[in-house]
């Protein structure tokens, strides 16, 4: 079977619109929540989320999926030009996203024209823009990707579950090099309302968004919307190695289940997160103890934290207290499909400056929650192998080991 190796990243984060911004935010622990500025939240219970600046968006294509293609285009850039000698049949694309929501206006004209008995009508370009294959296929051609296409919707597990499909078409011959990843952009008025109803949302922080997302603290409640996308060139390591190519880190493991539980919450025992895990190793061949870092889902729900803190134990046994496990969305926020993205960028950054990033706002240590999340600051330590986590609404969930470059 194909070996599967990272040659390439793009990131369009809260923390900056490239990689070295994203990491560089996430290794010194800084918050990039801030006030909701997409829509006029002054009358919402929850007015604060991660959102991106500075970015211009792409003509013709959502916010998401903007955030996407400008992901896509730096993650080619950066693997270099020898990726350009694999036929574009074997190139394929594999993303996590969501439909695109619309806007309250459109709702409101929709509304005005129902009452007058008016046909409502939609602009040809606002459909397409709205469908979630559009940015997929507009990242598919900046890559000339004319292999397999796969498009994945769990919510916040679908940046790792594409990832993961990804590394499956290679080891299996289908194609050579994947563009894969996952963008979403769940700040608008439709999302954070829904949301909030669901009391999902931490409402406490508004006037200190910085402090707003506390993964693993005693005094968590809630998560915090954030925006953005993360895309990686998966190359087939025998090619990689033939043209040279820089390697970030190899894909070693995969491995996906589904609680059957509740939609909203985690089982308390971490029973699906913990399947999820244990069948990472098992194809990675890694020991549990062999793994230095846990790239945590982490979302800041009091049943969420403590279900992946139990299926972290349940995994890794007596080696979980060496373990470091910490959750970028205490800075970033929940980026949803692209979450685990961002775990990945986490991750590689972990592997190549044996660097743990922290988890900020762990103020208040929650006994039951007692591994080591590496509070507030990076710490340095070897750092070998990873395990990244993301688990979704609906029960998904997915993670994948990743090995630094041999």
């Amino acid at each position: 079977m194909r070996r599967v190796v990272i040659t390439g990243l793009g990131a369009v984060t809260p923390l900056g619109n490239d990689v070295a911004s994203t990491w560089d935010g996430l290794k010194s622990g800084r918050s990039g929540i801030s006030r909701l500025t997409t829509f006029d939240c002054s009358t919402f219970p929850v007015r604060i989320a991660g959102q991106v600046t500075g970015f211009a968006g792409e003509r013709g294509l959502s916010r998401a999926a903007g955030f996407g293609l400008a992901a896509a285009r730096e993650a080619l850039a950066d693997a270099g030009e020898g990726w350009r000698a694999i036929p574009p049949r074997e190139r394929g694309v594999a993303f996590g996203g969501t439909v695109g929501r619309p806007e309250l206006d459109e709702l409101t004209e929709l509304a005005d024209r129902l009452e007058t008995g008016e046909l409502p009508r939609q602009r040809t370009g606002e459909v397409r823009r709205r469908e979630q294959n559009t940015g997929i296929a507009a990242i598919a051609r900046a890559g000339d990707c004319r292999g397999p296409f796969v498009s994945v919707s769990t919510a916040c597990a679908g940046a790792a579950h594409a990832l993961g499909e990804a590394m499956r078409r290679i080891q299996e011959g289908d194609c050579r090099l994947v563009l894969a990843g996952g963008f979403d952009a769940l700040t608008t008025w439709l999302d954070v309302l829904g949301f909030a109803l669901l009391r999902a949302l931490t409402s406490e922080y508004d006037d200190e968004p910085a402090r707003a997302s506390r993964p693993f603290d005693a005094r968590r409640s809630g998560f915090v919307l954030g925006e953005g996308a993360v895309v990686a060139v998966l190359e087939d390591a025998e090619h990689a190695a033939a043209r040279g190519a820089r390697v970030h880190g190899e894909l070693l493991g995969y491995g996906s289940t589904l609680n059957a539980y509740r939609i909203t919450d985690s089982p308390p025992d971490g029973g699906g997160a913990a399947g999820a895990m244990r069948k990472a190793l098992a194809e990675s061949g890694v020991e549990a103890s062999e793994v230095d870092y846990v790239a945590a889902h982490g979302t800041g729900t009091p049943g969420n934290d403590l279900s992946e803190t139990r299926a972290i134990k349940a995994v890794f046994g007596e080696h979980a207290a060496a373990l470091s496990v910490s959750s970028p969305k205490s800075m970033t926020g929940h980026l949803t499909s692209a979450a685990a993205g961002v775990n990945l960028v986490a991750a590689v950054g972990a592997l190549r400056e044996q660097l743990v990033p922290p988890t900020i706002n762990l103020e208040h240590p929650d006994p039951e929650l007692d591994l080591d999340y590496v509070p507030g600051t990076a710490r340095r330590r070897p750092v070998r192998t990873a395990c990244v986590n993301a688990f979704a609404f609906g029960g998904a969930n997915a993670s994948f080991v990743l090995g630094a470059p041999r």
